[in-house]
């Protein structure tokens, strides 16, 4: 049985999603359906990367993640199917699929240009409904991904904020606010790793006019009402305050610099 999951910025107030699944269904009624989210905050495409890059991981081999973050559809952008060594990838080629690219990379990559695989006529602003959507299903039912289309070069890149290392402190920045108030940072744990292995405990990380000390394992290791920094469980560094919103309490938002320094380690006796 396929699996296609579902990612938009649609909401489900409306009957866009709903619509997808129904072209989904009549096509390949076999397929199971899993919903990622629909709540991406709408054309934010980094939001839409950065949850695709900490949940699609965790699907069996051959899933076929169907994506739509699309502030441009309708226009020059082109409508594209990826093929990785664990799975499918359909949707925009606007950067929303950079960071999971970039765990999972291409093998084969298409243009969807092959009008017998679309929903017809095609509304020229609702391609998740009558492009993505049935390439998705036909791939659930078996078609071959080289039929979808003609081959395509290369991918657009997001510009994603990355940190700035220096010997003791980086400069990192907010990519993320989720719904708990949690701030998700540029910082991957390989990253940091590469920076300053080790030194998870001797950091001090100083955001939006307040500091804490050490990277924990999770909230409940700081009383309530408490900053906190630890590994997120998609692999970013993120900062919380336990019971609380770290965005609220930090004034801080997507963009807002956060610095890092490493303390010096001194020996047990000290």
């Amino acid at each position: 049985m396929a699996v296609i999951t579902l990612t938009t910025d649609f909401g489900t107030a409306d009957g866009f999603v709903g619509a997808m699944k129904g072209v989904i269904l009549g096509i390949a009624p076999g397929a199971a359906l899993v919903d990622l989210s629909h709540e991406v905050p709408p054309q934010d495409v980094l939001a839409g990367a950065l949850l695709l890059e900490a949940a699609c991981p965790h699907f069996p081999d051959e899933t076929i993640h169907l994506a739509v973050v699309d502030p441009g559809v309708g226009g020059r952008r082109a409508a594209i199917a990826v093929r990785t060594p664990r799975a499918l990838y359909v949707g925009p080629d606007n950067g929303l699929l950079t960071l999971i690219l970039d765990r999972d990379p291409p093998r084969n990559m298409v243009r969807l240009t092959n009008p017998a695989f679309h929903r017809h006529p095609v509304s020229a602003t609702f391609h998740g409904r009558d492009v993505f959507a049935p390439v998705a299903a036909h791939l659930a039912a078996g078609a071959a991904f080289e039929e979808l289309g003609e081959p395509h070069p290369s991918l657009v890149r997001l510009e994603v904020p990355r940190p700035a290392f220096a010997d003791s402190t980086a400069d990192a920045h907010v990519l993320h606010v989720d719904r708990f108030g949690n701030l998700v940072l540029d910082v991957t744990r390989e990253a940091f790793d590469a920076w300053a292995p080790g030194a998870g405990a001797f950091v001090t990380i100083r955001a939006g006019g307040a500091q804490t000390h050490g990277i924990r394992r999770t909230y409940s290791d700081v009383a309530a009402g408490a900053l906190a920094a630890y590994w997120g469980s998609g692999g970013r560094l993120e900062l919380a305050v336990r019971n609380g919103s770290a965005a609220a309490a930090l004034g801080l938002r997507t963009g807002d610099r956060v610095q890092i320094a490493v303390e010096p380690r001194r020996p047990p006796d000290a």
